[in-house]
């Protein structure tokens, strides 16, 4: 098989594909069988009429048409693989030439062309250049003694208090919200903590200073419900106000709320709680700021038939038109995303990343997790969804981050280096080194696509060479030629699977009566 490729654009090729009539026989031969035993030749068993006669009977040009449509994919695929592109859109294929399938000598090829929006050629910032500050994880005395309060409020008593109430005091309230004359919400009986502001915007200012007994009104914007986002008039009636008072922080209070003997021992865990949780925190952040840095450093093009696609479904999936503007506003949002998942890919490939079962095991358990599913149950959705790889492949990303990140400066804000893998892990033996800030290789070509009718004249021309036989089921093979390419473009484009191509050909078999 011969083929060639050039570069339309960056994130587009065309592939030209030529299979020799030696290489197309075995595909003939196989297609030739097939269809034997589907079609009825007097005289002869379904299967066992020979050649010379199947092709009198169904035409010569329908077995190569039934070749075509059962092997373009693997031509395709092979052609991908030879050219090393790497597809990510459906193809558009024009097939230019079908072979004559002449015995011996036969010269001619099946030829087609094929269109297809390819990965973009990646140059990867290199992360020894980029620097990140982030907190410093140093744990002060008033880091601990804030653990140790939200310890001690564990375990509070709540008193009444004839006072006014002040933040972090706990009052019990009615609640009723109106618009206009219309009550919209009310809720009975809800204890509410003065500070925590989790209720209404504005409910924090009207309950403080108040005491048992008053009503206090405020205006506030819904959180929820059918009137979401509209203004209230809300009216709030205390019924009491009680304080929290904490235990002493002393032994006893660390061997009640604790596995330790003394206050001091528990304020050390504290510390040291305080410490780890300020290590994930500074993590996080340094990984999502070289995340942003990386972002702004690489320049690559996006093919653009796929974030077409992509905003195509996601308008048509909520119901609305193509010209929706809305289509130009979620644009940005696609293209962000999908630069964002081509760059951590091509890191993930650069260090050689791989993705054991068991981690992708434990992946998925985290997720379940997640999302509150049992493991299970979400382990075999996912299967079924054929989500397994896209989930390999998140965390092949993720650990491309890790392994990228490993060579990036991280300082905290007081300029000390942060020991990365001390706390991501060191890197493995095998990690490979990518090829950091490389230069582009691809050549842009302009070479115009072969028009329809150009195509549609060179199968006709190829497929009508062959004579009818005199009082065969199809007058002219040449019938058939348009439908065997529409047919194969669409086995190609995924639009149709082989098995429904097969029953395709089968039912037109059928209906010729051979």
């Amino acid at each position: 098989m011969k083929n060639s490729v050039e570069y339309l654009s960056e994130t587009r090729v065309q592939l030209d594909v030529a299979v020799s009539a030696e290489e197309f026989q075995p595909a003939y031969e196989k297609a030739a069988k097939s269809l034997a035993k589907q079609v009825n030749i007097p005289g002869f068993r379904p299967g066992k009429a020979p050649r010379r006669v199947l092709e009198a009977n169904i035409g010569k040009g329908y077995i190569i048409e039934q070749a075509i449509n059962d092997n373009l994919d693997t031509y395709y695929q092979q052609a991908v693989v030879e050219a090393d592109v790497r597809p990510m859109s459906r193809p558009e294929v024009s097939i230019n030439e079908v072979p004559e399938m002449n015995g011996k000598g036969d010269t001619t090829e099946l030829k087609f062309t094929v269109e297809v929006e390819v990965r973009p050629e990646i140059s990867l910032p290199n992360p020894a250049d980029i620097t990140i500050e982030v907190p410093s994880t140093e744990v002060t005395d008033e880091d601990v003694e804030s653990a140790l309060v939200d310890l001690q409020e564990r375990f509070a008593t709540l008193t009444e208090v004839k006072r006014k109430a002040a933040k972090g005091d706990y009052v019990n309230l009615d609640l009723v919200a109106k618009i206009g004359d219309e009550e919209v919400d009310d809720v009975a009986g809800v204890s509410y903590r003065i500070g925590d502001g989790n209720m209404l915007e504005g409910q924090d200012e009207a309950l403080t200073g108040a005491k048992a007994g008053d009503v206090v009104e405020f205006t506030a914007k819904l959180a929820g419900g059918d009137h979401e986002g509209e203004e209230a008039n809300v009216t709030v009636t205390v019924h009491s106000v009680k304080e929290s008072v904490l235990p002493e922080a002393d032994d006893e209070f660390a061997q009640l709320a604790s596995e330790f003997d003394t206050i001091e021992e528990l304020k050390n865990d504290l510390r040291e709680s305080a410490a780890k949780s300020k290590a994930d925190e500074q993590l996080m952040g340094a990984e999502q700021k070289f995340i942003e840095e990386i972002e702004k450093l690489a320049d690559f093009p996006l093919p653009q038939a796929v974030i077409d696609e992509e905003v195509a479904n996601h308008l048509q999936n909520e119901g609305k038109d193509a010209e929706d503007e809305h289509g130009k506003e979620i644009r940005a949002e696609i293209e962000k995303q999908l630069k964002l998942q081509l760059l951590l890919d091509e890191y993930a490939e650069g260090f050689g990343v791989n993705v054991g079962q068991d981690e992708l095991l434990n992946f998925l358990l985290q997720q379940a997790q997640m999302y509150g599913m049992d493991p299970n149950q979400f382990i075999q959705a996912a299967a079924q969804a054929n989500q397994l790889n896209a989930f390999a492949g998140e965390l092949a990303r993720n650990k491309g981050v890790i392994a990228a990140m490993r060579l990036a400066n991280v300082v905290d804000d007081k300029g000390k280096a942060v020991d990365v893998a001390a706390v991501l892990g060191e890197a493995p033996e095998d990690e490979k080194t990518p090829e950091f800030n490389k230069k582009a290789t691809r050549k842009v070509t302009k070479k115009a696509t072969p028009k329809k009718a150009t195509k549609e004249a060179a199968v006709e021309e190829a497929e009508t060479k062959e004579a009818p036989v005199e009082g065969s089921a199809v007058e002219a093979p040449a019938k058939s030629a348009l439908k065997a390419e529409w047919i194969a473009y669409r086995v190609a484009t995924g639009e149709l699977t082989e098995a429904e191509a097969k029953k395709m050909t089968k039912d037109e078999l059928v209906n010729f009566g051979a």
